[in-house]
Parts: C-alpha cells; structure tokens; sequence
C-alpha cells in the first residue's frame, strides 16, 4: 500500500500538495497568534515609552507654568506698590508741613498689644516724635503713640484712647471724633443738637489740638439722631482709609521756621 501511494503520489503529487497546503494552515495557526502577540507587545511599549516621555514633558510643562504664575504675582505686586508708592509721591503736604513715607511692618506688638496701633519702620532717627500725624493720601491714620531708634508705635484713630478735633466739610459743624474699637464705629461728641450736618458729609481735622494740621480728611458720616433728652447730636463715622490693609504711610512734620532777615539786605553772596 505504501508502494502504491508513493508511486501514485510520485506520478500526481496530490499528497505532496495536501502536506503542504495543511503544513502551511498550522504554521500559520501558529505564527499568527505570536506575532499578534509581538506587535501587541511592541504597540504596548511604544505607547508606555510615548506615556513616559509625555509625563516627563507635563512635569516640565508644569514646573514652567509654576514659575511663570510666581513671576506673574511678584510682577503684579511690584506694579500694585509702584501705584500705591506714586500716590504717596503725588501727596501735598499743607502749608509749613513735610512728608516723608514709612512702611508698615506690624500691628498690636509689644507693651501697646492691647491697643489699636501699628508698627512702622522709622523713629527717632528719621525725626520722628511722639504725635507726629500719620496719614495715607485718603486720610488720617492716627499719630505717633511711641518712638524708637528705627521703630514706632502709631496709634490708629479707631482707638478708645483716640480723640481728634473735627469739621464738617460742607457745614463747618465741630466735633470730637473718637474711636470706638477696632469692628465699631467712630462717634463724633459735642455736636450742638441745632448744628447742620448731612450724612454721608466728609470730616475734617479741625487743626484745634495742634497735632494735625486743619483741613486732612479722616472720616465719613454714616448717622446723625437727635435726642429730646442731650443737648448734642449722636453722630457715627466711619475712617476714610482701610486701616487693616495699611502697608505704606506718610509722616507730616512741621518746617522749622526760617529765621528773619533783620538786616533788612540780601545776604552778600559768597566771594563778593
């Protein structure tokens, strides 16, 4: 039989194509699955190498952007202080009065914790002396409670130790404005109970004491009643000026005075 369907097969070749052709279904059967395998394989660690460097270029991409908002912020907070610095150069003093600015470098500190005051970073050095007025150019801040070497103490004029001499803008009505706290309002005593004032109307430093010089502003009236039983009027104000988000101040301090030309002739000039 073997004889036969090899000289058959010799002469016709039908087992020799049968072979191949099922040789090649198997190898087939079996190669396929391997090499979906392979390029599963090698899909998979194209796209983990892909992930990897991607992740790599995100945490770069995030350092960037990092830096970028810090620069963002340190650039927005130089052109905020450059503003707020050139109101502070805008500022005129009044008539016989200097400015000269300071900064804000820490509130309630010290033996004075316990009252309404800021820290500011120049003393006796820079000229600076109990009651030298502190303001903004929106207003009054307060005036030098204490005086270091380079340090001060201002107390702030919502303060309960804090009274200043006021007018009213457009009435002219005086009045004592004094601080109620730091969360209250300011009350303004001694206002006759026939006096014109408005609410709303600015408040002026009268320039009595003879600490502030007359005419800054430092508050707004917010209500005015009238009693049957006073003979004043309960007026309440509020400060011109944010005393809780103070970072720069300007000091006033009066010119000394010239001394006169008694002569009556212009000083000889030098060398003549």
């Amino acid at each position: 039989m073997y004889l036969s369907l090899y000289t058959w097969n010799a002469r016709t070749g039908v087992l020799d194509g049968l072979a191949s052709r099922t040789g090649l279904e198997f190898v087939g059967w079996v190669i396929k699955p391997g090499r979906w395998i392979a390029d599963q394989a090698t899909t998979t660690w194209k796209r983990y190498l892909y992930l990897v460097d991607l992740r790599q270029e995100n945490d770069l991409l995030r350092e960037r952007l990092d830096q970028l908002t810090m620069e963002l912020t340190a650039k927005h907070e130089q052109v905020t202080e450059a503003f707020r610095l050139r109101k502070l150069l805008g500022f005129r003093p009044p008539m016989g009065w200097t400015s000269s600015g300071a900064r804000v470098i820490a509130q309630r500190m010290g033996p004075n914790a316990a009252l309404g005051t800021v820290v500011i970073d120049k003393g006796t050095l820079a000229d600076v002396d109990i009651n030298t007025p502190v303001i903004t150019p929106h207003g009054v801040v307060g005036r030098v409670l204490r005086s270091g070497l380079t340090a001060s103490s201002v107390l702030l004029l919502t303060d309960h130790n804090s009274k200043i001499p006021v007018l009213g803008m457009k009435h002219r009505s005086t009045g004592i404005l004094t601080g109620g706290g730091a969360d209250n309002s300011l009350d303004v005593y001694y206002v006759p109970l026939n006096a014109p004032i408005d609410e709303g109307e600015i408040l002026l430093t009268s320039g009595l004491a003879e600490i502030y010089p007359k005419g800054l502003p430092i508050a707004r009236v917010t209500s005015v009643e009238r009693s049957e039983i006073s003979l004043f009027l309960t007026v309440r104000a509020e400060p011109l000026v944010n005393l809780r988000d103070l970072e720069e101040i300007l000091l006033l301090q009066t010119q000394p005075a010239q001394a006169p030309n008694v002569s009556g002739s212009p000083a000889a000039a030098p060398g003549s």
